[in-house]
């Protein structure tokens, strides 16, 4: 709002023409998202204590996390809020881009509030049913994915890290690939979610590293140059991100060991819903695996954790899945395998980035 109530003012001020640069934007949603967070983290928290939201500890998780038992959640309201906000008000909403990532953050969110809902009234840890749940998050993703394939100039090609002449073209495939990456993400972050901070720390290192993607993306000139694929009007999701790495910073002041508040599923599948989205529009789905690698490594641990479990019937690869449950056990404090875990996200994040350059 304030970049198309400003921006036209170019014209008899010259000030005003610093709003069309995205880089611009970008920093001011950021900032934005930051301070909703500081502003309103402080008084949802307390409404939350007061209406005894409180979280939900499954029973045969670590022990040591028993103590969290009543911790306030449902704070990805804050993160939401925050990044719904600071987009309408620094984005170009003329772009259609925006509006299909927050159609997803939002609807994602709602699918995690009902989600967190039903385990609070229910007083445990199991929520809607897990049919009920992954069927919505499809629709809303295969919607977006349809939405995305029909688009004029939206191309189905896929782009290969490492391999710039190798780019297939899925045709109606690629709808089904976008859905997938989409509603995997989600559920990766999701997944993470297990201690203070743990999952906030790398969705902050992706979605920064995703500001870089859509600002080249959109960019003609720079896409050309790095030989990848330009997507016209990508670049207003470096605005989208940028209020993403804002607000998820703003909810980490409260988020941070000991926390004084859980996002949530109303909070993971969001980011990780939106994650995937900007991820498909920058025509970076599969750099996603690099970027988001700490998610990826989380999610694979149930995966062989369960499958392994089932073939030798009883016998574990890990001492408990997720991995950093793994790491518990093993002796690890939970402030050193929050913050080992984001110094590889901040490697993996540098890795995708060369790649740019490694074609």
């Amino acid at each position: 709002m304030i970049y198309h109530l400003l921006y036209p003012l170019h014209t008899a001020f010259s000030f005003f023409n610093v709003f069309r640069y995205i880089t611009f934007r970008t920093i001011y949603a950021s900032i934005t998202a930051l301070i909703i967070c500081f502003v309103i983290g402080p008084w949802l928290i307390r409404k939350l204590q007061n209406m005894q939201i409180g979280q939900q500890i499954r029973e045969d998780g670590p022990k040591s996390h028993l103590t969290k038992k009543g911790t306030p959640t449902m704070g990805g309201i804050l993160i939401i809020f925050a990044v719904v906000i600071s987009t309408l008000l620094w984005a170009n909403l003329a772009v259609d881009y925006v509006w299909l990532a927050l159609l997803v953050t939002v609807g994602y969110g709602l699918i995690g509030f009902i989600d967190d809902y039903r385990k609070l009234i229910g007083k445990n840890s199991k929520g809607i049913s897990g049919r009920v749940r992954l069927s919505c998050e499809i629709l809303i993703a295969l919607f977006v994915s349809i939405i995305l394939y029909l688009k004029p100039g939206f191309n189905s090609q896929v782009t290969i890290p490492f391999f710039k002449t190798v780019v297939p073209n899925l045709g109606w495939g690629y709808v089904i690939l976008s859905t997938f990456i989409i509603v995997g993400a989600a559920n990766a972050v999701n997944l993470t979610d297990g201690l203070d901070g743990l999952a906030i720390g790398p969705a902050i290192i992706c979605f920064a590293t995703y500001v870089l993607f859509a600002y080249f993306a959109g960019n003609v000139k720079v896409a050309s140059y790095l030989q990848i694929t330009y997507v016209a009007g990508s670049g207003e999701l470096a605005v989208f991100c940028g209020a993403l790495v804002g607000a998820a910073l703003g909810f980490l002041w409260f988020n941070s060991y000991p926390a004084e508040v859980f996002m949530g599923d109303v909070g993971s599948l969001s980011l990780g819903g939106a994650l995937g989205t900007v991820a498909i529009i920058t025509k970076q789905e599969f750099l996603l695996a690099i970027v988001g690698g700490i998610f990826v490594l989380e999610t694979f641990s149930v995966i062989f954790q369960v499958g392994y479990f089932k073939l030798t019937k009883g016998k574990r690869i890990f001492r408990m899945a997720p991995l950093h449950h793994h790491f518990e056990l093993k002796g690890w404090a939970e402030p050193k395998v929050i913050v080992r875990f984001w110094v590889i996200s901040i490697l993996l994040a540098l890795m995708a980035i060369s790649t740019l350059k490694l074609r």
